[in-house]
């Protein structure tokens, strides 16, 4: 089994920078859980039809797949909305990236890369979980220029996430996104050192 470092941070925190530097580092592979959800979500899919059932066909864009902008917009408002959505998604998610750990090489170091890590069961498969931080209106900031959300909708993506506190007892490592990218990278290369040497080949 290759060794596993799961990333895990509220939206908009940076973790795809910080598995950016973790594969310049060495790391072998990076598996972002959202693409995984991308692919479950196209038409056909079990979980795009389970979607579809649980809560209606709003939801499906014209080629059958999930419309993700409809879906967000009843679930970043219902945390019971949410539940279901999870319940639905994350036993998927976790035979994804199971079978996407297969493809990395037995001494090989992989990047588990999910919002949701902690929560969702992925974080099983992980020797060293780290949250990745940055300060709420950066977060704000990212959402609405990289997602052209309003800043309504951007809010309601952030409040809908679990918070930092109670994330910090779950983890091994904080990455504090807030500064600059030098600031990141001197941070993730202490991080990976530690676990390099925790977890040698």
């Amino acid at each position: 089994m290759p060794r596993v470092i799961g990333i895990t941070g509220g939206i908009a925190c940076g973790k795809t920078a910080v598995g950016r530097i973790l594969l310049e580092l060495g790391a072998e592979r990076y598996i972002d859980a959202d693409t995984v959800v991308h692919t479950l979500y196209l038409a056909g899919q079990p979980i795009a039809m389970k979607v579809a059932e649980t809560f209606g066909p709003t939801v499906i864009a014209a080629d059958g797949s999930v419309d993700r902008k409809a879906l967000g917009a009843i679930v970043f408002q219902d945390a019971e909305a949410m539940r279901r959505l999870e319940a639905i998604v994350h036993p998927a998610v976790a035979t994804a990236l199971a079978q996407e750990l297969s493809f990395v090489s037995e001494k090989g170091i992989a990047i588990i890369d999910a919002v949701k890590l902690l929560e969702g069961g992925s974080g099983a498969l992980c020797q060293s979980k780290w949250l990745v931080t940055c300060p709420e209106e950066q977060q704000l900031r990212r959402l609405m220029t990289r997602n052209d959300h309003r800043e309504e909708e951007a809010w309601a993506r952030i409040r809908a996430q679990p918070s930092v506190a109670s994330r910090l007892a779950l983890v091994d490592e904080v990455i504090d996104n807030g500064g600059t990218l030098g600031e990141t990278r001197r941070q993730v290369a202490a991080a990976f050192e530690r676990f390099v040497q925790r977890f040698p080949a």
